[in-house]
């Protein structure tokens, strides 16, 4: 039997407030964002229809397809996940209100730049490689302060705060581990940088729900379990 947009979009819906609820935090701490990539425009609609807002791609061209497909849709807000090239700086920059994945200097210098007049500002987190694999974007812990400096300084993207793909793991544990320490390095960076408006953890995800809630996620992104397998 297949499962309903409606049916596992209630269901992420109860696992996100149970998990909010288990670790004694509100019932709204945490935003669910519908990572809606290689699905089609049809199936965000759906969600769409149930009251979901936020909706997040990996893929430009495949977004900016969907975007048009939706200009019917008022108050969409779209995420951009993962790394970014230069050479996709500027359509990003004008089509989504949020990027999460900044890893370079060079990138948010570019969003800022190229972000239309008379569009806020646009938000964005840095991305850190908090398990330190070498396949895997983000900048590294260390780094991290510089980054974050400069990315707090430009004048039309707003440092909101981290974001990170840990390596997978089966035990709960080990999954909270990276969360804390990405929520460790934001509680610094707030310090170094009191002006900026770091508010947000954007971690956790189908598999790891539930110990990047522990940690203080704000924004989990969530495909599979909304969306079904991808193809």
């Amino acid at each position: 039997m297949t499962t309903t947009i409606a049916e596992s979009l209630t269901q992420a819906r109860t696992r996100l407030n149970q998990a909010l609820a288990k670790a004694g935090r509100a019932p709204d701490a945490a935003l669910l964002l519908a990572v809606s990539k290689t699905k089609p425009a049809d199936m965000i609609r759906d969600a769409y229809a149930l009251g979901q807002r936020d909706f997040g791609e990996n893929y430009l061209q495949e977004a900016l397809d969907k975007q048009a497909q939706l200009g019917d849709c008022p108050g969409i807000h779209w995420h951009f996940i993962g790394p970014l090239q230069s050479n996709k700086t500027r359509d990003v920059a004008s089509h989504f209100d949020w990027v999460h994945g900044v890893d370079r200097a060079k990138i948010a210098q570019r969003l800022s730049d190229q972000r239309p007049d008379g569009l806020p500002a646009l938000n964005i987190c840095l991305q850190v490689n908090v398990s330190g694999e070498a396949t895997k974007s983000g900048v590294s812990l260390e780094e991290l302060p510089e980054l974050a400096s400069l990315a707090a300084a430009l004048p039309h993207v707003r440092l909101r705060g981290l974001m990170a793909i840990p390596a997978p793991s089966e035990d709960p544990e080990a999954q909270r581990e990276p969360f804390r320490l990405l929520a460790e390095a934001l509680s610094s960076l707030r310090r170094e940088l009191p002006d900026a408006p770091l508010d947000t953890l954007s971690m956790g995800m189908s598999a790891d729900l539930e110990a990047a809630v522990a940690e203080g996620a704000t924004i989990v992104r969530l495909g599979t379990a909304i969306f079904g397998s991808r193809q």
